[in-house]
């Protein structure tokens, strides 16, 4: 299929159901606008985990698609997380540091699972939780997160959760830059040929560097979840006023 030629793109959810929906809203309104229903909207991850709704916003996300909408759902390093807890035996992802497990608190996939109705995460084993999220977390759900795409291309565009790795075809990145790097992305200020759309590391408001754009704004701690409408490369947010234009500024200090 060809690329599309417009996208939305909406930044780290963090299990925000309530401001997921809102951003569709400005989603639908801005389609009224432009009379065009069939540009896809791409979540660039990190779907679960420090917000109060995870499974919430899994069960929306599955339902888009199935009325019909041109959605798409990248995996997040998070969302990755979740689904490697819920093999059997839990696995631990090798991109995480050894010290650390998804049910850390600074991690928050304690709130996914009570999001899940498991109750006392705090005072309960991993293996007793392994147990009792095997029961109650639905097979639609796991099937869900283990599918999700790792990129998007579209609109002058290249969507991914993290970044990429400067120097390596965006066909040959490795799954773990995709879903986990940082500094070595953040730092390239080169062009990667499309722009390269992100969330992963938050920033207090959108930014667009020239090369990348990053719309992680902060879901999990309290922040506005951020959805950009990104025409042959050109950037706009979309607010409840509408569409305000986000030039790029590469004199923006990294992230």
């Amino acid at each position: 299929m060809p690329e599309p030629d417009r996208l939305y793109a909406i930044g780290d959810i963090h299990g925000q159901l309530d401001l997921l929906r809102g951003v569709h809203d400005l989603i639908a309104a801005d389609r009224q606008q432009t009379g065009d229903w069939t540009a896809p909207v791409v979540h660039l991850g990190d779907l679960v985990d420090r917000g109060p709704d995870s499974a919430g916003v899994i069960d929306f996300l599955l339902a888009g698609p199935a009325k019909g909408g041109p959605w798409v759902t990248i995996k997040g390093n998070h969302d990755y997380m979740f689904s490697l807890f819920m093999c059997d035996p839990p696995r631990h992802d090798p991109s995480l540091r050894s010290d650390l497990s998804w049910l850390h608190p600074r991690l928050g996939g304690m709130t996914t699972l009570a999001s899940y109705g498991i109750a006392d995460t705090e005072a309960r084993t991993p293996d007793d939780l392994h147990r009792e999220a095997t029961a109650r977390v639905p097979a639609s759900h796991l099937a869900f997160l283990r599918e999700l795409e790792l990129t998007f291309s579209g609109a002058g565009a290249f969507c991914v959760h993290a970044g990429v790795r400067p120097g390596v075809a965006l066909d040959a990145q490795e799954p773990s830059d995709l879903m986990w790097i940082r500094r070595e992305f953040h730092d390239h200020t080169e062009s990667f040929g499309p722009l390269i759309v992100h969330g992963h590391t938050p920033v207090d408001q959108a930014v667009h560097y020239g090369n990348r754009l990053n719309l992680d704004t902060g879901a999990a701690y309290g922040g506005p979840l951020t959805v950009a409408v990104i025409e042959s490369g050109k950037v706009a947010l979309l607010t409840p006023d509408g569409r305000r234009a986000l030039p790029a500024d590469p004199r923006s200090t990294p992230d």
